[in-house]
């Protein structure tokens, strides 16, 4: 089982990660953007960009059309962002601009020519492409930055503060893993920016050695023993070899990743380009974030009087911006007020017209109660006062009920119903045959049917139900006549025709033959032929 840790190795790991925390956040951040349209190859250089601030940048910073530059500002204050790169293109070049926040300066380069990363890795022959090695961040080389220029000292000043300082005493050497280096050509005033892996190897022994001491093993079958392959030097080709020399040659001081690479070890520093490749021009500073008074400018020389003209104008445009700040600031203020002046008179207008059909309800009630009092129309009808014992029982609130017209009957009218005799009769002048029969109409003589029979007129109906009387009479007598049926008074006449089913009690009767077959082969029997399978 693994041994615990002790209080005091749990107490140095806390430490040591909160030291690793402080340090994060005490390192420059940066945001690499493009804004405007610039098309598809300044969008993959961003991304290459990105790969060379790693790991204190937003790999995956998405930017759309609508976000400006305020909001990257704002956001940057709470994610400790410190620079910001921002590519742009216009139709004569393409444009870098490397800002400080928050109070600038802004350095604009012109872009003359660039290289991908991919480009980089494609012409090498072994390319390394460790990821690892994005874990820490490059140590940055600065070269021919020295002058007198004010420009150059704050360009140098600007390059240093985007990387974190290394504290040569304290550093550990397996955390340099990249390297930065930024070249200045005095001459034509051009920057070169290279991206490149270090890799360091042990010196001091011959090339056989240096095959051996790797993980992959040479092929030894060719040789009888391992000295013949020591002096032979290992066979290895030109190509293979690397040359090193005084110039690369160092004595480790810590002990690094790798064969041979011990401590106080002779060891030699390789570099290995990783991409892109950046070949810039300085055109201009200028102060704050893309607003300010042009500090330099390498293409326009302006004197001291368009400087102060320029101060002037930039100060007037201040003093304009603020007089609209408060000028918005007091219309929005008026506009409250006025929406809460007619909010307060709305709410008021609504109780007063609450109030008002309260009063018009309770005078409406009043109006019905006065003129529906029983004693004021008893005076008014009759004529006389009522004696007060009258309506002493009576609610005043109640309504009266309002006397029936004399067209109005008293009991709701019933209408009379057509007689069966009657129904397909269509005579001129009699009111009854008017009157359409809504009913399914009959089909036959359903006289003998039982049933519920329509009532009609006392001239018609009567002697419609004293026939269907003497009919449903003789149908019984028939029925009583023959004593082995059984008597059922709700069966029809022609119930006795009708088969029944077998297994009933009231069926009597054969069944029904089936007709003979039709057709060439209907009277032989139909018979089905099936070879037997061989098995």
């Amino acid at each position: 089982m693994r041994k615990k840790k002790g209080k005091s190795a749990k107490r140095a790991q806390s430490s040591q990660g909160d030291v690793q925390e402080l340090q994060a956040k005490q390192a420059p951040h940066s945001f690499v953007f493009h804004r405007g349209q610039v098309g598809k190859n300044v969008r993959h250089l961003v991304l290459d960009v990105r790969r060379i601030m790693e790991p204190y940048t937003a790999v995956k910073l998405k930017v759309r059309k609508k976000n400006v530059l305020k909001d990257f500002v704002n956001i940057a204050g709470v994610l400790n962002v410190t620079h910001f790169i921002v590519f742009t293109k216009s139709d004569v070049s393409t444009n870098m601009k490397l800002m400080r926040l928050p109070r600038g300066p802004t350095l604009t380069f012109k872009v003359h020519g660039y290289c991908f990363s991919r480009d980089v890795l494609s012409a090498q022959r072994r390319p390394n492409v460790e990821l690892r090695q994005y874990q820490h961040h490059p140590l940055l080389v600065m070269n021919n930055f020295s002058g007198d220029g004010m420009h150059l000292k704050l360009m140098t000043t600007m390059f240093q503060n985007m990387f974190p300082s290394i504290n040569v005493n304290k550093v550990k050497l397996d955390s340099i893993k990249r390297c930065v280096l930024i070249d200045y050509d005095q001459e034509t005033k051009m920057i070169d920016l290279r991206h490149y892996n270090i890799r360091v190897v042990p010196t001091g022994m011959s090339r056989g050695i240096k095959k051996l001491i790797k993980s992959k093993l040479p092929d030894l079958g060719k040789y009888e023993d391992i000295s013949e392959y020591v002096d032979k030097g290992g066979n290895l080709s030109e190509s293979e070899a690397e040359m090193d020399g005084d110039f690369n040659k160092v004595t480790l001081p810590q002990k690094m990743t790798g064969r041979g690479n011990t401590k106080l070890s002779q060891s030699a520093i390789r570099l290995k380009e990783v991409g892109p490749r950046l070949k810039l021009q300085l055109v201009k500073i200028e102060e704050g974030i893309c607003s300010g008074q042009v500090m330099f400018h390498e293409f326009v020389e302006k004197t001291s009087g368009d400087l102060k003209s320029l101060k002037k104008l930039r100060e007037q445009k201040k003093l304009l911006k603020l007089k609209r700040k408060k000028e918005q600031a007091e219309n929005v203020r008026k506009k409250q007020e006025a929406k809460e002046a007619h909010k307060a008179k709305s709410l008021a207008g609504m109780a007063d017209a609450q109030e008002t059909s309260k009063t018009e309800d309770v005078e409406k009630s009043a109006s019905e109660v006065s003129e529906d009092d029983d004693a004021a129309y008893y005076e008014k009808e009759v004529g006389i006062a009522p004696d007060p014992d009258l309506f002493l029982n009576k609610k005043p609130h109640l309504k009266r009920k309002r006397k029936m017209s004399d067209n109005f009957p008293g009991k709701r009218f019933k209408k009379d119903k057509f007689d069966k005799t009657n129904r397909n009769k269509n005579v001129k002048g009699d009111k009854s045959s008017d009157k359409k029969f809504r009913g399914k109409p009959l089909k036959g003589d359903h006289s003998s049917k039982p049933g519920k029979r329509f009532k009609g007129d006392k001239s018609s109906g009567s002697h419609g139900n004293k026939m269907a009387k003497n009919k449903n009479e003789k149908h019984f007598q028939k029925d009583r006549s023959d004593p082995k049926k059984k008597f059922n008074k709700n069966r029809r006449d022609n119930d006795t025709d009708r088969p029944r089913k077998p297994g009933s009690k009231t069926f009597s009767g054969k069944r029904k033959e089936r007709p003979p077959p039709r057709g060439k082969n209907s009277g032989k029997r139909k018979t089905s032929f099936k070879p037997k399978r061989n098995r």
